[in-house]
């Protein structure tokens, strides 16, 4: 159980809620594997081993073979990782990379931190970005696409590699949101160029904290990615260009080491507990629910929900003590940071109408049946 704090219409008091069916639940992951999870930090605290060493190298190794790419460079978060990458490609001010209308800040704040110039393409019905639409976007200063696999459901990568390939341009894709996804049984990460990978607490494979990684079957961006990733050092001390601090602490490689093992397990566990609000939901009109491509997997990061009364059915979902949130309630475009970029509304129509709509109820590996039977119950 946890508890939520909302604000009183009435007054300018503050309502605590108890959630008993929470949006996600991390304790209950911890202790289902306890032991495993002690052990490992508890050997970290033994070496005093904090900053990178074995144990992250460890972790690249085996996030490699489960992934099945050459090359893994840990870093500190889901964001850097997306910036370094920009960087070992050669993004730089004029360039222009294309990216989804729908997604966390982090897919266009790492180009425009670059100088470089966001150009948004709307979403289609699985959330993720619109292959049909990119080549309408694709100007003399377009470098790559970030196609982003939103939700945990895969873009579609074949085309978007195709359109890539014919246009000569790169392909990073953001898998935050997307351990294990994938589309005619290969992962996603491995399709482009390269790929990003956060491990944030919540994420389907999360750290203790905040943790990242790049991942690539090219030497040539993983060499200069970890040379970036460094302070621009290849070797302590031998600085080749001016790079960042952005390493990943031995604590969150052990544990994450430790969850891998269990995260295929936890996926199908996701599926299954979206398979049941598919089944429960189907009664509901008013309410449509997650659509997986065919020949696709998708791992459920989240289950999104739309409704044409989102703000009542979110608030009416929290004082029942149900555990809910938006992602995200505003299009990147949108949002003004980006109102410099004057990208018309008619060009995200998709993404803008999601926005007013969807609701992401509880998703987590250990949720139980009756659980959900509760949040569907809730929702009439």
């Amino acid at each position: 159980m946890a508890f939520v704090r909302i604000p009183n219409p009435q007054s300018e008091t503050t309502i605590f809620l108890l959630m008993n069916i929470p949006f996600v639940d991390l304790h209950r992951q911890y202790l289902r594997h306890q032991t495993e999870i002690d052990a490992a930090m508890a050997s970290v605290i033994q070496d005093s081993a904090y900053i990178g060493g074995h144990r992250v190298k460890s972790f690249e190794s085996e996030f490699g073979q489960w992934l099945g790419v050459e090359h893994v460079v840990a870093c500190a978060n889901g964001t850097d990782s997306i910036e370094i990458l920009l960087d070992a490609l050669g993004v730089k001010a004029g360039d222009e990379v294309i990216v989804p209308a729908l997604s966390w800040i982090s897919t266009a704040e790492a180009v425009g931190t670059r100088g470089a110039t966001p150009v948004f393409v709307d979403i289609d019905a699985t959330y993720c970005m619109d292959p049909n639409l990119i080549e309408g976007k694709i100007t003399d200063r377009t470098k790559g696409i970030i196609p982003v696999h939103l939700y945990g459901c895969p873009a579609n990568m074949p085309v978007i590699m195709d359109i890539a390939k014919r246009h000569n341009l790169f392909v990073l894709e953001d898998c935050a949101q997307a351990h294990g996804a994938g589309v005619n049984g290969q992962k996603v990460g491995t399709f482009g160029d390269c790929a990003s990978f956060s491990f944030y607490p919540g994420k389907n494979l999360g750290a203790y904290g905040d943790a990242g990684a790049m991942v690539t079957n090219r030497s040539d961006i993983a060499e200069k990615a970890r040379i970036i990733a460094n302070h621009g050092q290849p070797q302590k001390h031998t600085h080749v260009l001016e790079g960042r601090n952005s390493r990943m602490d031995g604590m969150h490689a052990a544990v994450l080491s430790v969850k891998l093992k269990h995260l295929d397990t936890w996926t199908n566990e996701r599926i299954a507990a979206a398979a049941h609000y598919d089944e429960l939901l189907n009664n509901h009109s008013s309410l449509a629910h997650p659509q997986t491509p065919e020949n696709s997997k998708h791992v459920y990061h989240l289950y999104v929900v739309q409704s044409p009364d989102r703000d009542a059915l979110a608030l009416h979902l929290t004082e029942q003590g149900i555990g809910n949130a938006i992602h995200y309630p505003t299009p990147l475009p949108a949002m003004d940071c980006y109102q410099h970029l004057n990208t018309p509304a008619s060009d995200y129509p998709v993404a803008a109408e999601a926005c007013s709509r969807i609701l992401s109820l509880p998703m987590f590996g250990e949720l139980r049946d009756e659980e959900i039977e509760t949040v569907v119950r809730k929702l009439s």
